[in-house]
């Protein structure tokens, strides 16, 4: 604080200013020190302003003379920058303001700053107090006294000069929090005098024991053997507010020698951490270990830092138990934002835990149903959540080849009864929405489960073998990358000709794997054989898509988790219907693309007409032949893909047809912007759920439907086990070796060994 002419320093009554032989104060001409009845000490010639604290400069600086008053300098103060600095409860006196001239400033260190005042008040700077480098000044009666904040107090140098080293003037500040402990400190309530303490032990790097903690007491003393530090804090009378009433002595244990420490419990961690985990949900276990210890400078465990993550992240988005008991809510608000969808929930009835959860929103049953091709994948993605469980989706594709999640079903466990519930209730969803269901081409790993439930729930369909699946149990029987390239290119010819070539291909390499491909039979996978319409999918890799984002999703509470699938549809609802917008063609972009390249090969072709609607094709692969009122070609490509081949091309430009009217509609923009032409709506909070049922309830719910409402469901018993799960890793020199087939030395087969022969003699 610079001292310019005519500076006050307002003292009390019977506040002397003493100097030591040491201490010099010069003032310059005209300059007077005088303590009058308003006890001001006038420092220069024309200024009229009092020394003071803050933003302005005509502030008084009062030292009280009561006990245990503090005055505080520190960063712990909360002033609202209005300028004036009042007293606290503690008769606090703080800081946190910077002035607002910058001339002349001092900064000082931050280590022991101490202003001693004596028993009578005196302003005293003694021989042995000087202004040294610490720039000391001690405070008798309250030695907690101390400046931590970064504001600079400087002395003008024309008109009051120090004997102090010149190099104070170039020091800067270390700010850092105040974990000191002094008798009278209050807290609000135990709980925050615990955490205090807690804290304070951390910073200052010793453990505490606590000897007794009620709800009107809490004594602790050092856990170091022979250390006589101790404290004691209790409440006030009618008041929940603690404050600390002895602190024995100082500790001689000299802290703690190892890395952890006692007091960094869980609930710790999880505050630690909190503000960080609300930026960045995403931060890892080993992230928050890394800045606990940087922070801190203790090391904790990896479960420590996870349990810590799981509580906030519990308070921030629910607890797993809770997401199930307001599932019967959750489906309501569903049907309710988004009419016309399906939101079903199902529990035992001895227990009422979960069992099943059946969602589908209307506008994607509008989509699929009016513009998408009526092609289905099914999948699950087995859930990570504290109760695991499986998601099983039903997956459409748009006319740009997108994926269209059609249909979610969340179960307790995967198997033959649930998925034979699934694709009942998507028959129903399907059966209920068009009289005339189309025929559909489903595509899965064709386990007997869903084989079971396709041929009662969709008899008419043509059930197919997605090739992820194949490729997957092909590649974990023989580890070879050429191998499973040629499976790829046979599954994806036209003609069988060429699908037999590519499986002579694969005889040569290995006849094991010829064999295990010939045991399938064709007409599940390959193109050149298949019986629906594949429309270029032999495989959708739904959870490769979706991976991005739903394998994080399937880690959350299941309300969580269906609101993160909600919002990702809705997401792409909207995108995809902006986009559409911009396109100037009538086939969508991928459409387009197949289109140009038929009309680019259709050019060498000799085109031969039969009759009005039959031509023969002749190309350097053979001969063709196309029937344009069927849409069919000897190829196979416009029946299966629906969008004309190249030899169904050459014969619509021989007649100058519109090659885009013999497209299937699916493939057309405005197809594609019926499809996304519904939105999906956004779920309130679910803190304005029950007020939402109970104004609409009455007019529209039956009274069973709120007695349904009113049921809350239990977790199932599957409980995720402890540790972290196993995973089977393939080694990167073994990726490509083929798999060795092992061979029986006695009986000459294959498939085990001479030990464990079972032949006969």
């Amino acid at each position: 604080m610079s001292s310019m002419a005519n500076h006050d320093l307002i003292l009390g009554q019977s506040h002397n200013l003493a100097l030591g032989h040491d201490q010099q104060l010069m003032l310059s001409h005209n300059h007077s020190l005088g303590l009058g009845e308003n006890h001001d000490l006038e420092l220069g010639q024309t200024d009229d302003q009092h020394l003071g604290l803050g933003r302005t400069h005509d502030h008084e600086l009062g030292l009280g003379i009561a006990n245990d008053h503090e005055l505080d300098l520190g960063l712990n103060h909360d002033d609202e920058g209005d300028g004036v600095h009042t007293y606290g409860h503690e008769n606090e006196l703080s800081m946190d303001q910077k002035p607002e001239h910058d001339d002349h400033v001092m900064p000082i260190p931050t280590q022991n700053h101490d202003l001693d005042l004596p028993e009578n008040n005196d302003l005293a700077v003694s021989e042995n107090q000087e202004f040294d480098e610490n720039m000391a000044l001690t405070v008798v009666q309250n030695p907690e006294m101390s400046i931590e904040s970064a504001e600079a107090i400087g002395f003008h140098e024309s008109q009051l000069m120090v004997t102090t080293p010149p190099v104070i003037q170039a020091r800067t500040l270390a700010i850092s929090p105040n974990y000191e402990l002094s008798v009278g400190q209050e807290f609000p309530d135990v709980r925050s005098c615990r955490r205090a303490l807690r804290d304070t032990a951390i910073a200052l790097h010793f453990e505490m024991q606590t000897i007794k903690s009620d709800k009107t007491r809490f004594t602790a003393k050092c856990r170091s053997e022979g250390c006589p530090w101790r404290i004691h804090a209790a409440k006030l009378p009618g008041v929940p507010t603690f404050t600390i009433r002895t602190v024995h002595e100082s500790h001689t244990c000299g802290g703690i020698s190892h890395l952890g420490h006692q007091q960094a419990s869980v609930q710790w961690v999880a505050t630690s951490v909190e503000q960080r985990l609300k930026e960045n949900p995403d931060c890892k276990p080993k992230e928050i270990l890394e800045e606990i210890h940087r922070v801190h400078g203790i090391t904790l465990s990896y479960k420590q830092a996870w349990r810590g993550k799981e509580r906030i992240m519990a308070a921030m988005r629910g607890s797993f138990e809770e997401g199930y008991r307001l599932l019967p809510q959750y489906c309501e608000q569903v049907k309710r934002t988004n009419p016309g969808s399906i939101a079903s929930v199902y529990a035992n009835p001895t227990d009422n835990c979960f069992r099943r959860l059946f969602i589908s929103f209307q506008a994607s049953i509008y989509g699929f149903l009016n513009a998408c091709r009526p092609l289905l994948e099914l999948d699950r993605i087995y859930l990570k959540s504290k109760y695991l469980g499986t998601l099983l989706l039903a997956t459409g594709f748009d006319g740009d080849g997108a994926l269209f999640p059609l249909a979610f079903g969340v179960v307790d466990e995967e198997n033959d009864d649930n998925w034979m519930w699934f694709l009942s209730e998507l028959h129903n969803l399907l059966e209920i929405n068009t009289e005339n269901m189309p025929r559909l081409t489903i595509l899965s790993d064709r386990q007997k489960g869903i084989v079971d439930g396709v041929e009662a729930n969709f008899p008419t369909a043509f059930h197919g073998f997605c090739m992820r699946h194949l490729i997957d149990s092909f590649r974990k029987e023989f580890n070879n990358t050429m191998l499973v390239n040629l499976l790829w290119n046979a599954a994806q010819v036209l003609t069988i000709l060429e699908f037999e070539s590519k499986v002579l291909e694969i005889e040569e390499i290995s006849q094991d794997a010829a064999y295990w491909i010939r045991r399938v039979p064709p007409h599940l996978w390959a193109t050149a054989y298949f019986e629906g319409q594949s429309f270029f999918h032999l495989t959708a890799n739904i959870v490769e898509s979706l991976n991005t984002w739903i394998l994080d999703a399937s880690g959350l509470p299941i309300i969580q988790m269906m609101e993160c699938i909600r919002r990702q549809l809705m997401i792409w609802f909207n995108e995809r219907r902006e986009t559409s917008m911009q396109w100037p063609s009538i086939l969508v972009p991928s459409a387009e693309r197949h289109v140009a390249e038929a009309l680019d090969r259709a050019r060498t072709h000799q085109v031969l007409r039969a009759t009005d609607a039959e031509f023969e094709v002749i190309s350097h692969e053979g001969t063709n032949t196309v029937d344009i009122r069927t849409r069919c070609c000897q190829c196979r490509g416009w029946q299966l893909y629906g969008l004309p081949c190249a030899h169904a091309v050459a014969a619509l430009l021989s007649i100058r047809q519109n090659v885009h009217r013999f497209t299937e509609s699916c493939f057309t923009v405005a197809t594609y912007r019926k499809t996304y032409s519904q939105t999906i709506h956004p779920i309130p909070d679910k803190s304005l759920w029950k007020e939402l049922s109970e104004a609409e309830g009455d007019v529209n719910a039956s009274n069973a439907n709120q007695l349904q409402l009113q049921i809350a469901i239990n977790p199932p018993k599957s409980l995720r086990p402890p540790g972290r799960p196993r995973k089977k890793r393939v080694r990167a020199e073994d990726r490509g070796r083929v798999k060795r087939v092992v061979h029986c030395s006695r009986c000459n087969q294959t498939g085990h060994f001479r030990t464990t022969c079972a032949a006969p003699i």
